[in-house]
């Protein structure tokens, strides 16, 4: 019997390539791979990534710092993988609209050479299996919930910035479903809902890191617009336990996947059961959209996946509460602040030797 993560062909450990794993997903991603035995190469240029997400050392992970497409030009060109998971991307609604540009070439771009890549990279030039990880902007403001995964998609005009994210992600789509039809490649996308835990960070929009990381310090936790906003959050590590299980099941290719929970709650009630959880002392601080958004933004009120396809296909049942996440998502922001304040020491005491 070959050793567990390992290829049946060769008895060594599965290659699997991973883009963005310094990232809050990519790297839980690795974690997982790591802990099932596989052999792990990282590409991320840490544009939004940390090194400090993965592990400082282990044998069975290598870590490339560049561009994705530069790597699959240079030290990549003539590497095989088992499976490749493709997670880099723009994130959040902030990042897209504060530099819309770099978001969409990023999205395509990146997207289309994996997927170029995937078509060869494979054992002997075959195909190697690839998931492409997509969004649940894909949905744009549709007012038919649950949504399932073959409903049309809805955007609003090209003048509005935040669209352009939806588009971008629905090409990534597009794009993986071709290479399965014409190229035989074995592709899987993931349409995420809201994935939420430690290490994410609230730089770039993500609510729930916000709400935490002002809960600590009793600071106000600010709603835009009037909080009725119905979202389901799920643990990142409820979210990457099934991405390998998706990738591995021939069944799965070739289709698309909703991954996320369908326990809905209003932006509103989160902001107060971060509080709770948190015994925070904080103010609820209600604002509108304008004061940090473009004049026309567009929000949807209400977002809920229907998971029927993903319980069907691989069973899956998120484990951790929301509770949970919270708690764990604190002690991760405390964990980043005192590691910085450390760093902080170390630089003045480094630069107080030197003089």
């Amino acid at each position: 019997m070959p050793d567990r993560g390992s290829n049946p062909t060769t008895k060594h450990p599965r290659r699997v390539l991973v883009t963005g794993g310094a990232g809050f997903i990519g790297s839980h991603l690795c974690d997982q791979l790591l802990a099932e035995g596989r052999s792990v190469v990282v590409v991320d240029n840490l544009s939004t990534g940390r090194r400090s997400n993965l592990p400082a050392t282990h044998e069975d992970l290598s870590f490339i710092e560049s561009d994705v497409r530069e790597a699959i030009l240079g030290p990549l060109t003539h590497e095989t993988f088992d499976e490749i998971y493709h997670l880099a991307a723009a994130v959040g609604v902030k990042l897209v609209i504060d530099d819309p540009i770099s978001a969409i070439d990023t999205n395509v771009e990146l997207t289309s050479a994996v997927l170029r890549f995937a078509a060869r990279a494979g054992p002997r030039q075959s195909p190697a299996p690839v998931l492409i990880a997509s969004s649940s902007e894909v949905y744009g403001k549709s007012t038919k919930t649950p949504f399932h995964e073959d409903d049309d998609s809805v955007y609003g005009s090209t003048t509005i910035t935040r669209w352009s994210y939806a588009c971008s992600k629905a090409i990534d789509e597009f794009l993986a479903l071709a290479y399965h039809r014409q190229r035989a490649v074995p592709a899987v996308v993931t349409r995420f809902f809201n994935t939420v835990g430690p290490r994410q960070l609230g730089e770039y929009g993500m609510v729930l890191p916000r709400f935490v990381a002002a809960a600590l310090d009793d600071a106000p936790l600010t709603v835009h617009g009037d909080g009725t906003q119905i979202r389901c959050f799920c643990d990142v590590r409820d979210v990457v336990e099934v991405l390998p299980r998706l990738l591995r099941a021939p069944a799965c290719h070739g289709r698309v996947f909703n991954v996320g929970s369908d326990t809905p709650i209003s932006i509103l009630d989160l902001a107060n059961r971060v509080k709770l959880v948190l015994k925070s002392k904080s103010s609820v601080k209600m604002v509108p959209y304008a004061a940090d958004y473009p004049v026309g933004f567009e929000d949807l009120l209400r977002r809920v996946p229907s998971l029927d396809r993903l319980r069907d296909a691989v069973g899956f049942e998120p484990r951790f509460s929301l509770d949970q996440t919270i708690v764990d998502l604190a002690e991760s922001i405390n964990r980043r602040d005192v590691s910085a304040l450390q760093s902080s020491a170390h630089t003045a005491v480094s630069k107080g030797n030197t003089r």
